[in-house]
């Protein structure tokens, strides 16, 4: 299970609607709760991928993994996953997402249907890493 605020749910659906035509990314930091993770804050990424390929791929920099973990440390929190959009297509991850996942991990992924977010899921990578499986989303006040 993920839990988020309403805010910060809010914050990854402006994220999406702002990146379309392409993909946004970012980071989710958090802690264990109830046999799951309260993410707490997000760390907006830009997109590294080129140019040319954002509309259907992101790319997080090594670069800015190690500034995730930095900010993580200051804010007494871990990451607990990242979050994407899918412009114009559905809200469940891809080959390519399953390729370059790691388990442990919640994956947020955001459909942005036409420049409009739509639906928020969350998977994990299962340990096999052969497939994801979704994860309770819960959405708090």
């Amino acid at each position: 299970m993920l839990k988020l605020t309403r805010e910060i749910e809010e914050k990854i659906r402006k994220a999406g609607a702002e990146a379309y035509p392409n993909e946004c990314c970012g980071i989710l930091f958090g802690s264990e709760v109830d046999g799951g993770h309260a993410v707490n804050a997000l760390k907006p990424i830009e997109n590294a991928r080129e140019s040319g390929e954002q509309y259907h791929r992101f790319l997080i920099t090594a670069e800015d993994m190690m500034q995730a973990e930095l900010d993580a440390r200051k804010l007494g929190l871990e990451i607990v996953g990242f979050y994407h959009s899918h412009p114009d297509h559905p809200a469940r991850p891809s080959d390519y997402d399953r390729d370059h996942a790691l388990p442990f991990y919640s994956y947020i992924i955001l459909r942005v249907a036409e420049g409009r977010p739509e639906l928020m899921t969350s998977w994990q990578l299962q340990l096999s890493r052969e497939a994801f499986d979704s994860e309770e989303l819960v959405i708090e006040p």
